[in-house]
């Protein structure tokens, strides 16, 4: 693989700026020759120089396969970050920051079930308006996890005045650093980020970004290889208007599958839902030949739709009533076993050939939840007298009709005579009520019974 500072491949002109020139550097008028000649152009935030940041280099430095997997995924995002950040007049070298968060795969999900490029929790992903329901999560979501991102990054920024902080502060939370800061600030020390006591993860967070900083910018002298990556765009946005099957769109745009979901990695079910995500990424050139091939594509585009559930449901009678196995409705909707469809839980099913597309409400909350399947057992209880169908039917909180039929009645205004042994059909928990009532009873009656023989022989 060529060696960047040594490379002199030339890259097609980046897209006109339209945000206000930037007054950090002298105007460069030739173009990049490559997007790390563009990313070191613009970088603004000032250089920390520590051990941990020597360490973190020496770390990344014997690592190089690490590092080329990383920049190799990075090429198909790189790009589009950097113009955002320009867009945004920040320092382009936070682009480099999802090398830290995540390696650069949209895929990625932490122990604290942080999740894409820029690792979002699900809460911080909501309040930044990514969407989270069955169809996608937007934190895996190239543009919209970008955005969002910027987005958090700029408040934190505004909110700190430093850069360093404000890494922190997306790190471990602004709450925290603010704490932090005010600790040392009644203590009498700096409230700078190398002051503040923090968790160690967040004590090597700037370090390890600008550990890969200076390694990118600088490879030869850390002995490293970084792969070239053109000044252009990777990737090009293209509108759908009607829901489509992954497959479908992968083989109209002739990308291989596992490339078209590199570029769409929110996507967590087999179809697109036009009315929740109108838009796809495609590499570059295949943007065109999609739109060309779906203009004369004349079958059914999308074989998978939404379906909710009209009432709580046994996974194997809501598959009857779409149409499906219970093997695969189980499979593609990850229904574990021994639960329970609720009622309103939105499932995906089989699509007839001219069924509608999806709307926007479920597109954009579609939701499943499930209840416990309740397990019934067979209980054999004893009735009182005056005990009827009715009466037992309310004691143990089942229906007078199940009360008939499991004990072969034709009338639910049948009686029992005392004693008669009636069987029930209950939950684990109220099978265990009933044996505990019964044998309650039992031991009554054998204490009456043993009482009123030791009277007698008194």
């Amino acid at each position: 693989m060529p060696n960047l500072a040594s490379s002199s491949d030339a890259a097609a002109p980046s897209p006109l700026q339209t945000a206000e020139p930037s007054s950090r550097s002298i105007v460069q008028l030739s173009a990049p020759r490559d997007l790390w000649e563009r990313i070191r152009r613009g970088a603004a935030m000032p250089t920390l120089d520590n051990d941990l940041v020597r360490d973190r280099e020496q770390w990344y430095a014997n690592r190089p396969d690490y590092i080329e997997r990383m920049t190799e995924r990075s090429r198909k995002y790189l790009f589009h970050i950097v113009e955002e950040l320009e867009l945004r007049n920040m320092p382009t070298e936070l682009a480099l920051l999802p090398f830290i968060e995540s390696a650069f795969n949209p895929q990625a999900v932490s122990s604290a079930k942080a999740a894409g490029m820029w690792q979002f929790m699900p809460a911080t992903g909501k309040h930044f308006d990514l969407k989270q329901n069955i169809f996608r999560d937007d934190r895996r979501d190239v543009l919209a996890s970008t955005r969002a991102a910027l987005d958090y990054l700029q408040r934190l920024y505004a909110m700190f005045g430093d850069w360093h902080l404000a890494l922190a502060a997306y790190n471990w939370g602004e709450g925290n650093v603010q704490r932090a800061i005010a600790r040392n600030t009644k203590a009498g020390l700096p409230g700078n980020y190398e002051s503040l006591r923090m968790p160690a993860e967040t004590r090597l967070y700037v370090p390890k970004l600008q550990a890969v900083k200076n390694i990118v910018f600088d490879p030869d002298l850390y002995g490293s290889k970084v792969p070239v990556i053109p000044n252009h765009p990777y990737f090009d946005s293209v509108t759908i208007h009607r829901d489509i099957d992954v497959t479908l769109a992968a083989k109209l745009a002739d990308v291989a599958l596992d490339d078209f979901k590199s570029l769409n990695p929110s996507m967590s079910r087999p179809v697109i839902l036009a009315a929740g995500t109108p838009q796809i990424l495609l590499p570059w050139d295949n943007a065109e030949i999609f739109q060309k091939n779906l203009a004369h594509y004349k079958g059914q585009l999308a074989t998978w739709t939404a379906w909710v559930a009209p009432k709580t449901l046994h996974p194997k009678d809501a598959a009857q009533m779409v149409g499906m196995s219970e093997s695969e409705l189980r499979q593609v909707n990850t229904i574990p076993p021994r639960m329970l469809i609720k009622t309103g839980s939105t499932l995906l099913v089989h699509r007839k050939e001219n069924g509608r597309d999806v709307n926007e409400r479920i597109a954009d909350t579609g939701a499943v939840s499930f209840a416990p399947e309740i397990v019934l057992r067979r209980v054999t209880v004893k009735a009182g007298k005056k005990d009827t169908v009715s009466s037992i039917a309310t004691k143990y909180k089942v229906s007078a009709e199940n009360v008939a039929q499991w004990n072969k009645l034709s009338s639910v205004k049948a009686s029992f005579k005392p004693g008669q042994s009636v069987v029930l059909m209950l939950p684990g928990k109220k099978t265990a009520q009933a044996t505990r009532t019964s044998t309650t009873k039992a031991a009554a009656k054998s204490s009456q019974a043993k009482a009123a023989t030791k009277s007698k022989k008194k």
